[in-house]
């Protein structure tokens, strides 16, 4: 889950600029947290004394919940997970690569169970700070008899916190050509023709490509080994301060909607 709203925070948005001229897209731009609809896709969770299951992750992941890290496959950002639960409300979980801690996160539920919060640091997309953040998640549906409060189906509510690290990017346009940098170390110089491109910095991220769809939006598409794994529409608003973004995350099947202003 917080891997998917990290990278549609990170998506991006060009204005066609003259020749000679400077775009509209210029400069930097900022997610604006107040804006984002999350995707009405639940995450789903099951988690006992004996197994943490996320099944709504890509690919599934399923290890023993006693706290040390187990192996996991197909997962770019991390090969290995580790489910502690603290109490009947509380469970964390540690998220490694290759031996190191990339992600931390602290679930709890509410008193009356309707409610996840939960609170994160991630370094497993960053070459620097650390990105944090907390939020909640609504309960859709009740986990099994007996199982820990965290299991059920949730939906992403609100965030209450993000550094700006994870939601600043920064755009320049040359002639034909589009560059992208952020705060955490991504990077990428594309053609305008949606010819595909490197991504440096992304290990989730292979390649992306970026192409104009009439005056005002652009559209970029992300892939890993060839694969299309996310598409984001990105149009600009009256003024040029600020830019809506609808990113399609291909592979869970969701679908984020937010607004980008002009720093």
């Amino acid at each position: 889950m917080i891997k998917a709203i990290l990278a549609g925070l990170a998506a991006s948005f060009l204005l066609p600029a003259p020749s000679m001229a400077q775009s509209g897209f210029d400069g930097t731009w900022k997610g604006d947290l107040a804006t984002v609809k999350f995707s009405q896709k639940p995450d789903v969770y099951v988690l006992t004394t004996k197994v943490y299951k996320c099944l709504s992750c890509v690919p599934p992941v399923s290890v023993k919940a006693d706290g040390a890290p187990h192996k996991v496959s197909g997962h770019p950002y991390y090969d290995s997970v580790a489910m502690k639960l603290v109490d009947g409300k509380t469970a964390h979980e540690t998220d490694y690569k290759a031996g190191k801690i990339v992600t931390e996160t602290t679930n709890t539920v509410s008193d009356d169970g309707k409610t996840l919060s939960f609170e994160f640091t991630d370094s497993s997309n960053s070459n620097a700070a650390p990105v944090t953040g907390k939020g909640s998640e609504t309960r859709v549906a009740a986990g099994p008899k007996g199982a820990h409060a965290m299991s059920g189906s949730w939906k992403t509510a609100a965030f209450t916190g993000f550094s700006d690290n994870g939601l600043t990017v920064i755009y320049k346009v040359t002639g034909d050509s589009i560059a992208m940098s952020d705060l955490t170390g991504q990077s990428y110089t594309a053609k305008l023709d949606g010819t595909d491109a490197p991504m440096k910095g992304d290990p989730g991220i292979t390649s992306v490509s970026v192409k104009k769809i009439g005056a005002d939006t652009i559209e970029e598409t992300d892939k890993r080994k060839g694969k299309v794994i996310a598409v984001a529409t990105m149009k600009l608003a009256p003024g040029g301060k600020a830019m809506s973004v609808t990113y399609e995350d291909k592979l869970r099947g969701s679908t984020l909607i937010y607004t980008a202003n002009k720093q």
